[in-house]
Parts: structure tokens; sequence; C-alpha cells
């Protein structure tokens, strides 16, 4: 479809759409009504799949004796003399109607060929199967439910057309089944999901997404003001301060599926708003959670692809554990050639990075640029699944120390297909060193950091009155459902993702 093609379709006084809006007014006219408001209860409108596996075996010129109703939109349609054949499209696929003259009276035959390609309608009759063998329906009577005023285009595939199959989704997945397909997968693993925790004894639960201080996780957040408290709020960036609360109030196994708001960049990995899973589950270690993460993230893919062996980008990716393991300090010299640790001067190491063209932010201290030189670096060619071990408390403000090794907390990272899938780690308990690693963050705040997590007085009262051991997750269900569809852009796996607005509108 051309960009020319594209304008005259936006353009509402096109040649294109008056021909359907005259077609709209002299139905007016007539006094019919071109927008009902119903067709029929849900239960009575046959689905083309349910009809499909139903009908299977009849075979060629044959009638199947039961009558039913369908209704969807109209995608073709095929004119041969006194009998036509036409393309509906319901939710679940597409199913053949055969009308005739003789059945329906010249004057309904010749209003369905006046009906517009994109035109949703009803339709009853006999199921039967055509001489060429295609499952249709005998159509005795239809009616149109809704008229379209605007053309649907005939190709809506392609990188041509990227940007304006997302800003126009609704005809995306209308004309292009790969978009159905990587959204009904996101569907699946979120069903998958809920499956999983809560035949493990998990209480879904809903925190808020306005909040008074945004915590969980360092990030940039979008603010608003409540006009009736007379504050400002923020939109969360993170469930977890809420959801460890909930431990202090005792219960043992919590999680949520959640919508995040970040105001960060838009690429290809990140949207500013985007789905987490987080989970928390008491008496338990990082160890147990990475078990419990390998569990679900190999049963929420194979629900998709019906495998543990996926394609991703060219690569072979298999499920199958064990899952390699490796620490960030051991990733770097693996992958990256580089000998470095936390007993290294600030400055020793921001010139590495340097040398690597790593960027690091000014006053980032030894544990911020070994993060960054292992981001930049490792973490693209980490193909197959890994759990990435140790990461400095430098940037992990609420995880529990490592007691083996120094500067380091009990936090891993799921890395496949070179991207992040999940975080997780040994939760923080004792509330004067988490005090101390919020004043810590305060700090560098104060010295314009933007993304330094805010100290939560509330959240240290809670801990005071005692959380259990706990470990905690978080998986992102948006590149989860790239990896399980092979997608390479998260706008594919997300029904509407924000765009920049188009050139020339504001």
């Amino acid at each position: 479809m051309s960009d020319d093609e594209i304008h005259d379709l936006e353009t509402p006084e096109s040649e294109l759409v008056r021909v359907r809006r005259a077609k709209l007014q002299k139905m007016k006219d007539s006094g019919a009504e071109p927008y009902k408001s119903a067709y029929a209860s849900p239960g009575e409108i046959a689905l083309s799949s349910d009809l499909r596996e139903e009908y299977g075996p009849l075979e060629p010129g044959a009638g199947s004796g039961r009558q039913v109703a369908v209704a969807g939109r109209l995608m073709g349609r095929r004119e041969h003399g006194k009998a036509a054949f036409a393309d509906l499209q319901d939710s679940s696929g597409r199913i053949q109607l055969m009308l005739r003259q003789d059945v329906l009276g010249p004057d309904a035959f010749g209003d369905f060929a006046e009906l517009d390609i994109g035109d949703w309608i009803g339709a009853a009759g006999e199921v039967v199967r055509s001489r060429r063998g295609e499952l249709s329906i005998a159509v005795e009577s239809f009616e149109l439910l809704s008229k379209s005023l605007r053309p649907l285009p005939e190709k809506w595939h392609g990188l041509k057309d990227r940007e304006h199959r997302y800003r126009q989704r609704y005809l995306d997945l209308l004309m292009n089944e790969d978009a159905r397909r990587a959204l009904e997968a996101r569907s699946t693993i979120v069903k998958e999901i809920r499956r999983f925790l809560d035949e493990r004894g998990f209480l879904e639960v809903e925190t808020p997404m306005l909040q008074q201080l945004p915590g969980g996780a360092v990030a940039k957040p979008f603010v608003t003001h409540h006009n009736a408290l007379g504050m400002d709020l923020y939109l969360r960036i993170a469930p977890e301060l809420y959801l460890k609360r909930l431990l202090v109030g005792g219960y043992d196994k919590v999680y949520e599926l959640n919508r995040n708001f970040r105001n960060e960049g838009i690429s290809a990995r990140h949207n500013p708003e985007f789905t987490m899973l987080e989970a928390y589950v008491a008496f338990v270690d990082y160890r147990y959670m990475m078990e419990l993460l390998q569990e679900l993230i190999t049963a929420a893919i194979t629900a998709v692809t019906g495998s543990t062996e996926i394609e991703y980008d060219g690569n072979s990716i298999s499920l199958a554990p064990p899952w390699k393991e490796v620490t960030m300090l051991g990733a770097l010299s693996e992958y990256a050639g580089l000998e470095v640790d936390l007993s290294m001067d600030a400055a020793e190491l921001a010139a590495i990075a340097s040398e690597k063209e790593v960027e690091v932010p000014a006053g980032a201290g030894p544990g911020w640029i070994v993060a960054e030189l292992y981001e930049k670096l490792v973490e693209p060619r980490l193909v197959q699944p890994t759990f990435v071990l140790e990461y400095p408390e430098e940037i992990s403000p609420l995880a529990r120390r490592s007691p083996a090794s120094p500067g380091f907390t009990e936090r891993f990272e799921i890395l496949i297909a070179g991207q992040e899938i999940a975080n997780a780690f040994s939760e923080l308990a004792d509330p004067l060193d988490q005090r101390e690693r919020f004043e810590s963050q305060a700090r560098k705040r104060a010295a314009g950091d933007e993304e330094a997590h805010r100290i939560d007085e509330d959240y240290l009262t809670a801990l005071e009155y005692g959380m259990p051991p706990a470990g905690g997750l978080g998986v992102g269900i948006d590149r989860l459902a790239m990896l399980a569809t092979g997608s390479h852009n998260i706008r594919d796996v997300i029904i509407f993702p924000h765009l920049r607005p188009p050139q020339g509108r504001s």
C-alpha cells in the first residue's frame, strides 16, 4: 500500500470515502438502520473455527442439515450471475458464504451486492460444503450490522508499513495474521503464569499504581497531581515495596501482574508503559527463586511454542535444564576478557570503560562501572539461558548482601537471546541496613541522579515490625512474549504501544 493510498484513506473527503458515505445516507433516507444494536446473543452465533472442527468430515457438495447464525466482517466477494460467494471473518477465522438469488429473492440479493468490503454483517443458513470442498454457509438471510466508511487496505505487512501498523493496530490485527498470533501468544503466556503460580498456592493481589513515593526500582517516574488531596503522586515504577509489605502482614506467597511506568527512552526493547510479573516467597532465598523462575519461564514459553527448543534471531535456544550459571565478574572475564573487581579504583575502572567505549555517568562508583561494562560487553552475547549472579550492592539497594562476596548481593538476572528476561534476589529484611542503603541513594539523588531511590519511611517502619526472610522475582512479560514469538521489537507484542506523534502533529 503506497503512502499516497494511505493518505487518501486518511482524508475524510476522499472519493473512496464519499462513495460509502453516499450509500450510508441513502440507507438512512430509506428508513434502514445501518448500525444495529445487536444481531443475536453470543451463544447463538457460531464461530468459524468451531464449525470447521465439527464439520471437517462433511463431503463436498453435502449439507449438514444444521441451521446456524454467523457474524463478522465482509472480507471478500465474488459474483457469478445469480449466485455470489463471500468471505466472512470472525474472531476465530474465516468462513465462506454462499448466496443465491432464487433463495434470497432479487431485492435482498441486490442489497448484498451493495455491501462494501469491511462491512459487518450477520448471516444465517445451513452449514454445507461446496462442490469445490469449501465449508460454507448456504445463506437464507443476512443483515448489515455496521457500515464501514473507510476501505480496508489491500496489504498490511512489511517493514515499510510498520509504524503505520502500530498507529492503527486495529487494522494491523484485522489484516495481519502474524500480529494476531503475537498478541494471542502474549495472552497465553499470562494465563500460563497465573495457572503456574495459583497451583503453587500464590495469592494474586493488586497494589497502588498511584504512589506518594515511587520505589522498588531505580528509574525516573512520571508525576501527576491529585487536586482533591493537593499533592503530587507518581505512576509506579515497580510494585515491590507494597508487595513486601504484604509479607510483613503475614502472607507468604504473593504475586502481581502489574503495569509499570518509567519516564525513560523508547527503543526496540523499551516502552514507557510495560507489564511485569513480580512475586515474593517467604522463608526462601535467591537459590529457590532460580529454580522457580526456570520452571515458570519454561512453562510459559512451552505453552506458546509447544517445545523447550525455540528459534530466535537465527539461534537455536534450548530451555532444557540445567541453565548456565556465572557471576558478573566471571562473565566479564569469560566473554570480554576483562579481569576487574570492586577493589579497583573508580578512576581506573572508568578508564577501562572509556577504552571500551562504554559510557558511565559522572560520580559512578566501582559497582556501577562494573555493571555498565557487563551490560554493554557481555549481555548481547548471552544467547542460551544464563543465570548471571552477584550484582554489586551499589546498583541493588533492596537486595541482601552476599556474605561470601563483599560488595555484592544475592541477586541474579536471567539472560536469554542477549536480553534480560528476569531479575530476582534474596530480599533485604534488615531495617537498619535498608535505611543506610536508602540514605546512600538519597546522596546520589542530591548529587543529580534523578533515578536514585527515594527514602520510603513507611516501608522502613514496616520492616521494623519484622519481615521474614524472602526471595523476590520480576519477569518482563513483554520481553517474554518477544522471545516466545520471535519478535525483535517490543511494539509487536504490546497491543497499543507508545509512539512519537506523526510529523506535522503535536
